[in-house]
């Protein structure tokens, strides 16, 4: 990370949540990292290990994002995306990998609703949840034929009531935000947390996540065609943009749970505390292939 980049981490959100989890009891250290610098990813997994003897679960959930129509985008900016929300996955998960399979630990990996189904006026964003839901898809299987003891979690989200909207960086000068029903992000970090007590192949999160993947297996052309009709709409609101972005470098400031449209949150999600809880016969399966060794 740029030292300027590093310095405005170190004043930001980060030292903001330690002091939060510090005052609770809990013991935090904050290490500014970028996630698409290897390098510095590594030195976060040397700090981890050496401050607190062993990583039992290792969380990837950095993303940016771009709204506007695909020839709106520019190339850069759908690299750009790539780069965070892929390739920076990527680069994190092969850091953390080796300490993983040490302490027998669960990578939890935040993917999207989004890996499943495409939004439209969201497509880089889109195409790098996909990918990143293929590479899980891969590693798992990979890690299951070594009888690795690492487990693999893909979070799929709906639409979660966090200032990420309005950090991302519009193309059309309205603010996005969130599509209802949006969800409050103690769900995710609810899920997070039995994921990594309990590991589960992928978890919804919200109940309307299952109506964005059975829409996607029952009818693809029909989920085309609705939301050709209702996203863009319920993607932007009525406020101009700001202007701002933390697209190329952090959000200054000491950081917020809930963005700015969060004031209707869904604070509850039957589908997602049981996928939380059952079981598939093919996660099973997977446990007799990865014990076999």
């Amino acid at each position: 990370m740029h030292p300027d980049r590093r310095r405005l981490a170190r004043r930001g959100g980060l030292g903001t949540l330690v002091d939060e989890l510090t005052r609770a009891g809990a013991e935090a250290v904050a290490v500014p990292t970028d996630i698409t610098s290897p390098s510095a990813v590594a030195e976060l997994v040397s700090t981890a290990e050496q401050r607190l003897g062993r990583i039992d679960t290792w969380v990837n959930v950095p993303g940016v994002s771009v709204y506007g129509t695909v020839p709106e985008i520019t190339l850069d900016e759908f690299r750009r995306v790539m780069e965070v929300n892929f390739l920076g996955h990527v680069s994190a998960t092969q850091a953390a990998l080796p300490a993983l399979e040490r302490s027998g630990g669960v990578l939890v990996s935040v993917v999207s609703v989004e890996g499943y189904r495409s939004m439209p006026m969201h497509a880089p964003y889109s195409a790098s949840k996909f990918a990143l839901r293929g590479f899980n898809d891969a590693l798992r299987a990979e890690l299951a034929e070594q009888s690795s003891p690492v487990s693999i979690v893909s979070i799929l989200p709906a639409a979660i009531g966090t200032p990420f909207f309005e950090h991302a960086r519009s193309k059309n000068g309205r603010m996005p935000k969130a599509p209802p029903p949006v969800y409050a992000p103690e769900l995710v970090a609810e899920a997070i947390v039995r994921a990594s007590v309990h590991p589960r192949r992928e978890v919804p999160v919200g109940d309307a996540a299952v109506g964005f993947l059975a829409g996607q297996r029952i009818s693809p052309a029909l989920s085309d065609a609705v939301l050709s009709v209702v996203a863009p709409r319920l993607q932007f609101s009525d406020r101009p943009d700001d202007g701002t972005d933390n697209l190329d470098t952090p959000t200054p400031g000491p950081g917020r749970v809930r963005g700015t449209f969060a004031d209707q949150l869904v604070t509850t999600s039957p589908v997602t505390r049981a996928a939380g809880a059952v079981v598939r016969p093919g996660e099973l399966l997977l446990r007799v292939i990865r014990r076999r060794g």
